[in-house]
């Protein structure tokens, strides 16, 4: 006998469920996955204390510059709804920032201009792969920046035209993420952090 097929749902039965259920879980063309944590499906009970303190100090840092900028940061809790040529796809960030008019009661945002992963073994390959591709089609997307909790480095990705560079630190430096031009040292996201 063989496994039944897995079932697609609609985007309006995602968004209806989502709201009742007990732990995150993102929309990828239909299919529903769970939000994993550090070692594995335990969705939000799942992130280590480090990754929570990095995910804090990289909000705390953008939280007031978007404010004045007319923006808005969140971390962890609003999703990002991403259109695709296969069909949409909701995904949690870490960290977001977005200078689009949203409501107080919004879910969701569609244009982002910051995203920040912190990476985990169980998400690294899939933040920086899928979701690598999927941000940075994004046309409001300036920046994607990918911290490590293994070791004391970030990978930031910022839109130049068409193209994307690339910036990449180890235990050391500045980067300066855009839309609200905050400079943001390898020392102020790991504070706290025994690395």
């Amino acid at each position: 006998m063989s496994a039944p097929a897995l079932q697609t749902i609609s985007e309006e039965e995602y968004l209806r469920t989502e709201e009742e259920s007990p732990v995150r879980r993102e929309y990828i063309w239909g299919f529903v996955y769970p939000v994993h944590g550090e070692e594995g499906p335990h969705a939000q009970a799942g992130a280590t204390s480090r990754h929570g303190l990095i995910c804090m100090s990289i909000g705390a840092s953008l939280y007031r510059p978007a404010l004045k900028a007319g923006c808005r940061a969140y971390q962890s809790d609003m999703k990002v709804r991403i259109p695709q040529f296969r069909g949409v796809t909701y995904y949690y960030p870490d960290v977001v920032l977005t200078c689009e008019p949203i409501e107080d009661d919004a879910t969701s945002i569609e244009s982002p201009c910051l995203i920040v992963e912190v990476l985990s073994p169980s998400t690294r390959n899939l933040d920086r792969r899928e979701k690598l591709l999927a941000y940075t089609d994004l046309p409001s997307l300036q920046g994607y920046l990918l911290v490590d909790t293994a070791t004391r480095a970030a990978r930031l990705y910022t839109r130049n035209g068409e193209k994307w560079n690339e910036d990449y630190l180890e235990e050391s430096g500045v980067l300066k993420l855009p839309c609200v031009d905050v400079e943001l040292s390898l020392d102020e996201i790991y504070e706290g952090v025994n690395l």
